[in-house]
């Protein structure tokens, strides 16, 4: 299942693709259908997915007289547009991105021993198609990172391992722009990486029922059509039983809390000489069995 906030003459909902992933299934429609009240966002809908019954939810979703809305006729927007807190971000988590950041001044290139975490202001995320903000007048070496974000689906604390999967609600795709001049200045990443417009996400939610665990996807991001960064998430240094488990040892996690795993090799930084973002450019994440989230640089 596939999952998304859209705007619709001038309206923000939430829905569900249809089968052949051209229209949207308002969620409003399919939850007239189990008598229920809709939600009101997808925070809401996460929240309340837990007790869903999920086999008639399938059936409303496929079944072949749904009133549905053309792709054509809607805008996709992030499909958490407003983060209850800020995104959380695994720093470092792919070795051979570890070892190309050392071009970036004032961070170490080491492989870590234990997960770095930081945090992203996403108020709002920007969804599939949105402007990125350059931030020209304090930005030079504006960047991207093709990332795996998990979304929780219920609020949980001390997690095991064995148990990760049950606390995932899907998952999506996030570019972590990054301004790597002021992540380099301050000496600490959360500022050049929380600017306005910085964190893009989308097109979808899929849920996890539609992927395999742990996720082993192909994760891919071009600049005007050049591929830069082309990985796995089956390269992740902490996989993601490791990242809920340790995340949630001493802080609780929160329905619809969003947690972006890392980027592989490729990043603008990377390069020698660095291929930082201008105005004008294309930039698509690739994630297998998600899809493309692209954005132009404005």
């Amino acid at each position: 299942m596939y999952f998304l906030t859209y705007s619709y003459n001038n309206k923000e909902y939430i829905g569900v693709l249809n089968r052949d992933k051209t229209a949207v299934i308002p969620a409003e429609m399919i939850f007239e259908k189990l008598k229920q009240t809709a939600p009101s966002d997808m925070i809401n809908f996460i929240e309340l997915s837990e007790d869903l019954d999920t086999v008639m939810f399938s059936e409303i979703i496929n079944s072949s007289n749904n009133e549905t809305i053309s792709l054509n006729d809607v805008k996709i927007l992030a499909p958490i547009p407003y983060p209850k807190r800020n995104v959380i971000c695994l720093g470092k988590n792919y070795a051979e991105h570890a070892k190309e950041i050392k071009a970036i001044k004032n961070i170490n290139s080491d492989i870590p021993d234990k997960p770095i975490y930081f945090s992203k202001i996403a108020y709002p995320a920007i969804g599939q198609g949105e402007y990125i903000n350059s931030h020209k007048e304090i930005v030079k070496e504006l960047d991207y990172e093709a990332e795996l974000a998990i979304i929780i689906s219920k609020n949980c604390k001390a997690v095991n391992k064995e148990d990760a999967e049950n606390y995932i609600f899907g998952y999506t795709i996030a570019n972590d722009i990054s301004a790597r001049d002021i992540q380099s200045e301050h000496i600490q990443w959360h500022k050049g990486k929380s600017l306005d417009t910085f964190c893009s996400l989308g097109p979808y939610i899929v849920h996890k029922s539609g992927i395999a665990f742990p996720p082993q996807l192909e994760i891919k991001c071009y600049v005007n059509d050049e591929l830069r960064q082309d990985g796995n998430t089956n390269q992740l240094i902490f996989d993601i039983p490791t990242i809920i488990s340790d995340l949630s040892k001493g802080i609780t996690l929160f329905a619809g809390d969003i947690i972006l795993t890392g980027t592989p090799a490729g990043v603008g930084a990377g390069f020698v000489p660095p291929k930082y973002l201008k105005s004008g450019d294309i930039v698509s994440c690739y994630i297998e069995s998600i899809g493309e989230l692209t954005n132009v640089i404005k």
